[in-house]
């Protein structure tokens, strides 16, 4: 498979196995090239087969799929307080 179609592959295979929507998927694959981890595949094509597309999606999501750590003190992603004080 081409480059390209083995970039498809790993977010198809994070869409169907992590549970990931596409747009998850996709996104995690874009991460994972801007840092580097398919170099390797874009010099040697021998290396972007089904077997490899399996392994890199695991790899993928363990490395890029961890959410973002919040900063200390923000509220983001935990429960919305309310305006309104319980007496």
């Amino acid at each position: 498979m081409t480059y390209e179609e083995h970039l498809d592959e790993v977010a198809t295979l994070l869409f169907e196995r992590f549970n990931l929507s596409e747009h998850a998927a996709i996104q995690l694959v874009m991460k994972a090239q801007a840092d580097g981890y398919f170099s390797d595949h874009d010099d040697d094509p021998a290396i972007c087969t089904q077997l490899r597309a399996e392994q890199d999606a695991k790899r993928v999501f363990k490395l890029y799929g961890k959410p973002a750590v919040q900063p200390e003190g923000s509220n983001a992603g935990g429960p919305v307080p309310s305006r309104y004080k319980r007496r």
